[in-house]
């Protein structure tokens, strides 16, 4: 399944891995939220393993429809998703129509999407060529830290109409 943007009939993350697959990131996150200066509390902790289990960019309210019932309120995910953000532990991945995308920033490459402007779907571009935008971003980074730029970061959205889908 193709995840998509949020909306009234998608609220809910369709991109959830088993638990198993998450204990190491969770792990790693868990030492990030901390050198990062940021208390573990069971809000971020239960955010946090939310995150963990995705395997493409989700917005915040996704996030909390995929949190257990009671565990927080939206607002708390915003507040917990901009400290994340600060701490360097998410990164916004895709901006559409006003709705940012975040998936953590560590344990795997990053990886550019494009949104479909018809359907919402969101798909990942190739290894190779975010392996290439990555480069070209790191360079960047690196020209605008020799600069005298701080906290450099940055945000690169493709969008489209995506090609009809072929019949089986």
């Amino acid at each position: 399944m193709t995840p998509s943007l949020p909306s009234a009939e998608n609220p809910r993350p369709d991109n959830v891995p088993s638990a198993p697959e998450t204990a190491p990131r969770l792990i790693l996150a868990t030492a990030r939220l901390k050198s990062a200066g940021l208390r573990v509390t069971q809000p971020r902790m239960t955010i946090l393993e939310a995150l963990c289990r995705q395997t493409s960019p989700v917005s915040i309210e996704q996030l909390h429809a995929g949190l257990p019932p009671g565990a927080c309120d939206l607002v708390t995910v915003y507040r917990c998703m901009a400290a994340f953000e600060r701490g360097g532990l998410v990164r916004r991945a895709v901006i559409h129509q006003g709705t940012s995308l975040y998936q953590v920033a560590f344990g795997q490459p990053e990886t550019y999407h494009i949104v479909c402007r018809a359907s919402g779907q969101l798909a990942p571009l190739s290894p190779e060529v975010s392996r290439e935008l990555q480069q070209a971003v790191a360079k960047a980074r690196e020209e605008l830290r020799e600069k005298g730029y701080r906290e450099v970061a940055h945000m690169l959205e493709f969008s489209g109409v995506a090609p009809p889908a072929s019949p089986p």
